[in-house]
């Protein structure tokens, strides 16, 4: 076990830590992963003029077998031309002692929780404690400068120099286990306009693949399919791993749905099996209705019935919708029967409630309870009001 000096913090629920690790730490606990269907695919070794001319050898067979393909990973395959360039940077940064190589922070995902041991006298500083297991940790970003760094280690002209790393410290950001879902979402939103990743790479990183939790991998094929589909009211309208036009971030929205199947896992597997084939006419089906039901809301300018806040709402009371459903012996995917169950959020709840001004921020900013728990309340309420 490594005990680290670190800073924890808090950002909208979502923990993490800011240490500094040694060279040799990081050339340790770091796995490096590529995305590529190929395990047996390498980095390319074409030589470039970055590479030719530049006063850092390069070991490149080191890098190649520190450097993992794995269809689970995220990241784009390794750019030899920009660590050549990374290279060389370091080379004149240990000549000049002027300028510091790896400034800003390098984001990492730890395999699991990792202990915190909270310093008595202040609440956010403390030990994290972290395994000394090979590869515990994984790059979100900076996978680049950090492979640059472990080859130096090896680099002849640098050792020579009586250059050493036992004393240089990167600075880092460490999420303990962050979700692989919202670890890819995150990645590409840093990566996707100022290091411009492929689209071919983006589109491989929204299989089902990713998402080892069955659940989840539908949670992801129902938005997909409320994003994508041309007959969906929400088509275009949500942000799929970070990119696209839409407004509205798909990870919150997944974890609503995922919570759905497994909430009715628990009470009976093959019911939430059955329910997962027919989610995704479902989802689909479903939102036309309530666009239909607040029609003018949907389609109005000053409106949040399509935000975050309202869609999480509208999922989360889907389990009562389906109950009504089922109990009027109708089909889920039966658009006539979806209106039918929520019907009386017209007069319950009307249009009026989704003002951007009106009564949506009055409740926003006057309530204790959060906004999505306060309109699933008046959601459940409304139709236990029709089904009494």
């Amino acid at each position: 076990m490594i005990e680290v000096p670190a800073l924890r913090v808090q950002q909208f629920g979502v923990q993490f830590y800011q240490a500094a690790l040694s060279a040799e730490d990081v050339g340790h606990l770091v796995a490096f992963e590529v995305l590529t269907y190929d395990p047996r695919t390498k980095m390319s070794r074409q030589p470039s003029a970055s590479r030719s001319s530049s006063k850092a050898k390069i070991n490149w067979e080191l890098l190649e077998n520190v450097i993992r393909a794995s269809a689970e990973a995220y990241q784009r395959p390794i750019i030899s031309k920009k660590i050549a360039e990374l290279a060389e940077y370091y080379h004149l940064c240990a000549e000049l002692n002027t300028l510091p190589s790896i400034p800003g922070s390098v984001l990492l995902v730890a395999d699991r929780r990792l202990d915190f041991a909270q310093s008595p006298r202040e609440k956010f500083f403390g030990t994290l404690n972290i395994p000394t297991e090979v590869g515990v940790l994984r790059v979100l970003d900076g996978q680049h400068r950090l492979l640059a760094l472990h080859q130096m280690q090896s680099d002849p002209a640098f050792v020579s120099g009586g250059r050493s790393l036992k004393d240089f410290y990167v600075p880092t950001v460490i999420f303990d286990f962050l979700p692989p879902d919202h670890a890819v979402e995150m990645f590409v939103t840093i990566n996707a306009k100022h290091t411009r990743l492929n689209p071919s790479h983006i589109i491989s990183l929204a299989g089902r693949r990713l998402y080892k939790d069955e659940w989840l991998a539908a949670a992801h094929d129902i938005i997909r399919a409320l994003n994508e589909e041309k007959d969906s009211p929400l088509f275009g309208q949500i942000k799929v791993l970070g990119v696209g036009p839409g407004k509205v971030s798909q990870a919150a929205l997944a974890d609503e749905i995922k919570a759905i199947f497994t909430n009715m896992a628990a009470a009976s597997a093959p019911a939430a099996k059955q329910f997962r084939d027919d989610s995704r006419r479902f989802f689909v089906s479903y939102f036309k209705q309530v666009a239909r039901t607040f029609e003018s809301a949907w389609y109005g300018r000053k409106y949040s019935i399509k935000s975050g806040t309202s869609l999480r709402a509208f999922i989360r009371i889907v389990p009562e919708v389906l109950q009504i459903i089922r109990a009027r012996r109708g089909e889920i995917t039966d658009a006539f029967k979806i209106r039918d169950a929520i019907s009386p959020w017209m007069m319950t709840i009307g249009d009026r409630r989704f003002e951007t001004d009106g009564e949506w921020k009055s409740k926003l900013l006057g309530g204790t309870q959060s906004t999505v728990d306060l309109l699933t309340r008046e959601l459940r309420a409304g139709l236990q009001q029709r089904s009494s």
